[in-house]
């Protein structure tokens, strides 16, 4: 066999939302890419901030007249990068951090590989609610750890109870992504201080250190007010997780950080475990030229009203068409329930009007689908008679079936 069996099998099962951006690519060259509605990725079509590029004009200047503006690096980053970073997270989460508690990282990817790597022994357990991105399955693996997935509750918010029943004695973190991918759903304080507790509590009870992991890449797309509890205020043992793919729109240059609470337990040793890690998983360190732009960015952000028109534009749409949905609160997902369990089935009937969504089995929500409305406002409007018909053919089958 040319490659491992395990690398097999995880192609065998991966990625449905790249398989469906793979039809998206052939669809579009049959009927055109205006005849095609792609809610497959949640690739930002946003710009990145003017003053992105601004930054990045003078900073590439600037590099050009010093000596030695592309050397080696330490592995953790800049400490300039590291010091904005640790300012800004010490006003807005509520902890004073400095430089030491940052690690510069390969987006938030690259970022959980390298907490993961630090963290976990051979069956080590990391318990993460459902629904969860698809992702999470793999970087868990590829240090040994053993994914425990817990079920929310029917809004999707977190269900402690739940949490509470998985932890065991190999249980070395709980993994939260909020605002969620796939379903939008923020977290609110009363969730984060109850996983909190529940956490400390259940140290105590098995004699271990358990670290609370939060996932935060879509923190600043949040809607109607909410805002995102800081989980470094609420947990001792946090690790903040985070990337600027989707703050500034620039998922493709793999930029983001760590950011360790001061308190955490054996702080020291995990800092220095980070930091090892980022090395030898050949990250090396975060991408130079990005750190040096974004260490001067802080606070500023892509603008989210256009993304909230976005999402009440489909969601105003999808509502007349029969769907049914929890309003998502963040992010640019949503994640309707199908009329029926087979999601895939749904999804297959979509793309015969040449929509394009991904079934929510993929992310551990059997029986939804996931819409990402980061596209254009055309995408979203001409698709609508396409999911009504869908939705419409279903409900009669259904009616037939009943009858």
């Amino acid at each position: 066999m040319a490659i491992s069996r395990k690398v097999e099998g995880f192609m065998s099962k991966s990625s449905w939302i790249r398989r469906m951006f793979e039809d998206g690519i052939k669809l579009k060259e049959q009927f055109g890419a205006e005849n095609v509605f792609d809610f497959s990725l949640g690739n930002p079509n946003i710009d990145p901030p003017d003053r992105f590029r601004e930054l990045l004009k003078e900073i590439v200047e600037e590099c050009g007249r010093t000596q030695g503006a592309h050397m080696y690096m330490q592995n953790v980053g800049y400490t300039d990068t590291r010091n904005q970073i640790a300012a800004y997270l010490s006003r807005t989460q509520g902890v004073p951090l400095t430089a030491e508690h940052i690690v510069m990282t390969c987006g938030a990817g690259g970022a959980l590989n390298v907490v993961f790597k630090t963290l976990f022994d051979p069956g080590d357990e990391i318990i993460t609610p459902k629904p969860f991105f698809a992702e999470y399955t793999f970087y868990a693996d590829n240090h040994g750890g053993v994914p425990v997935f817990v079920e929310t509750n029917e809004d999707f918010s977190l269900n402690l109870n739940a949490i509470g029943k998985a932890v065991t004695g190999r249980t070395k973190a709980i993994l939260i992504n909020s605002p969620n991918n796939p379903t939008g759903k923020v977290y609110d304080q009363a969730s984060i201080d109850g996983l909190s507790a529940l956490i400390r509590e259940k140290g105590r009870e098995f004699g271990t250190e358990i670290y609370l992991v939060s996932d935060e890449p879509y923190s600043t797309i949040v809607y109607d007010g909410i805002t995102v509890p800081s989980i470094l205020k609420a947990c001792e043992n946090s690790l903040l997780v985070t990337s600027y793919s989707k703050s500034l729109s620039v998922p493709g240059e793999r930029i983001g950080y760590i950011a360790v609470n001061p308190a955490a337990a054996d702080i020291g040793k995990i800092m220095g475990g980070l930091t090892l890690s980022n090395r030898i998983l050949g990250f090396t360190n975060a991408p130079a030229l990005m750190q040096r732009v974004v260490g001067r960015m802080q606070g500023v952000y892509v603008d989210v009203e256009h993304y909230r028109r976005k999402r009440d534009l489909l969601c105003n749409g999808l509502k007349e068409a029969g769907f049914d949905f929890e309003m998502p609160g963040g992010a640019f997902y949503l994640f309707p329930r199908t009329p029926d369990d087979d999601d895939v089935a749904f999804v297959t009937a979509l793309q015969k009007k040449n929509i394009l969504v991904v079934p929510g089995s993929g992310f551990g929500g059997p029986g939804h689908i996931r819409i990402c409305y980061c596209v254009d406002d055309a995408t979203i409007i001409n698709s609508m008679d396409g999911f009504a018909a869908v939705m419409k053919e279903y409900r009669q089958e259904m009616k037939g079936r009943s009858t």
